[in-house]
């Protein structure tokens, strides 16, 4: 398969109005899309499109939805609402595909576009590159005249429909009743929807993030920023912080103390819970070779086991269903329920782990403590150029003895970032203060190697 030059690991993402991220290209990909759903069957195809609350949102859900008329699609506009809204939409409406018009937890000049196939589910790389080969084709030109041309109508009750969704994740025997929470929506996609979802299963809510203007989104607020939630959580002593990202498919939450809970210690109390309960599916849990020793050691001991992947939640799912396992994420937040969602969300995650609290009658803190973090240590360090790892051979040689040093009491990884000349370094072991030296011994034999 050839190399994608305009899908990532997340789909496309750039400065919006500059190439890549312009009207051009998303009028382009519109084009393509509807083209590819055509030749699945589909004389008039159904997409959706869905976005974050980015200024730039509007020129590129325009454009998008533009190019899919002129292919003959049916555009179902469904204005800012969280990309797993999008994931399930597409699937419970039997549309073609959904389109996500975000930038995640980028800031507010950036966006994006990812694409979700009919089932609900990311692209797969073979399907993106062959989108990014028919941007190229001269059959894009030749569109549909007359009453063949699409047409696009905005899909009033997106919103009330992914809120249905969301509650009916949480176990229908349980209320919110009698707890606070506090939800920061990162001025982004769940702004209306998150509050909503606790609000209705009964909880106290006090919002943070909720009043989007196109330029605020992910600004000193959301999962990037939790000490807001954490101050808050404290202030009104509430029993929950809940801190999404600026498309909600990633979650961090804050315990009754003001203390952060990322996504590996979320993942050792649903994981744990859901062997007791017998729905861990082969006590298996997916996680990425980022998230934390500790993670581990705490599966280990409640008899499960955990499956290591690259980083980046699409790869986490495409092994949860390789595998056929239920549940996995990362550590920076991305959780996904498989039993319930396609993809990440951060919503949903919230919610199965007070779903958790009040079946164990205990704090989140308590819960949390099922996982003992291992001291780990993250670096990046920008380089002159980009080489293979195998062909940085002093590099090599030197990860093969630290990895030999560390044992089994820690590890090491390196890799390059998905697009500029930036080594990443990640070490976790018993003693951070040698983790540190270690890095910069790593860092050294890669400057040596691309001398």
């Amino acid at each position: 398969m050839a190399p994608r030059k305009l899908f990532g690991t997340d789909g496309i993402r750039g400065r919006a109005n500059i190439a890549p991220m312009t009207p051009e290209l998303a009028l382009r990909l519109g084009r393509a899309i509807a083209f590819v759903a055509r030749k699945h069957g589909r004389k008039s195809p159904k997409i959706l499109i869905g976005k974050d609350t980015r200024l730039s949102g509007y020129m590129l859900e325009q454009a998008m939805a533009a190019g899919i008329c002129a292919m003959g699609g049916r555009v179902l506009l469904c204005g800012p609402i969280p990309t797993p809204a999008v994931a399930n939409l597409t699937h419970s409406m039997r549309a073609d595909a959904g389109v996500v018009i975000s930038a995640s937890h980028n800031p507010f000049g950036d966006n994006g576009i990812k694409i979700f196939g009919h089932d609900g589910f990311k692209l797969p790389d073979e399907e993106e590159a062959d989108i990014e080969r028919l941007l190229e084709d001269e059959c894009l030109d030749r569109g549909p005249t007359g009453a063949a041309i699409g047409n696009a109508v905005r899909l009033d009750d997106a919103a009330g429909r992914y809120i249905v969704f969301a509650k009916n994740t949480f176990p229908g025997d349980l209320t919110l009743d009698g707890l606070k929470v506090v939800v920061d929506a990162a001025h982004g996609a769940a702004y209306k929807v998150a509050p909503r979802v606790f609000e209705e299963l009964g909880a106290d809510v006090i919002t943070l993030g909720v009043r989007p203007n196109g330029i605020n989104i992910n600004k000193n607020c959301g999962a990037l920023h939790p000490e807001h939630v954490q101050k808050e959580v404290l202030r009104h002593k509430a029993h929950l912080g809940i801190a999404l990202d600026g498309d909600a498919d990633r979650l961090i939450l804050i315990d009754e103390h003001g203390a952060i809970v990322d996504g590996d210690a979320v993942m050792a109390i649903c994981a744990s819970r859901m062997i007791r309960d017998k729905r861990l599916a082969k006590k298996t849990l997916v996680a990425t070779v980022m998230s934390n020793m500790g993670l581990e050691h705490a599966m280990a001991a409640v008899g499960g086991k955990l499956l290591r992947t690259a980083v980046g939640d699409r790869y986490v799912v495409e092994a949860m269903r390789k595998h056929k396992l239920s549940l996995g994420g990362e550590q920076s937040g991305h959780l996904v329920f498989l039993d319930h969602a396609t993809t990440g969300d951060g919503t949903v995650a919230a919610l199965q782990v007070l779903a958790t609290t009040a079946r164990e009658g205990k704090t989140v803190s308590e819960l949390a403590s099922i996982m003992q973090r291992v001291p780990q240590v993250l670096e990046s360090r920008t380089m002159s150029r980009r080489l293979p790892l195998d062909s940085m051979p002093q590099l090599t040689t030197l990860i093969a003895q630290v990895e030999k040093k560390l044992g089994k009491n820690g590890r090491v990884l390196v890799r390059w970032s998905g697009t500029e000349p930036l080594l990443r370094f990640m070490a976790e072991g018993p003693d951070r203060k040698q983790l540190k030296s270690l890095i910069a011994e790593l860092h050294q034999a890669a400057t040596r190697d691309l001398a």
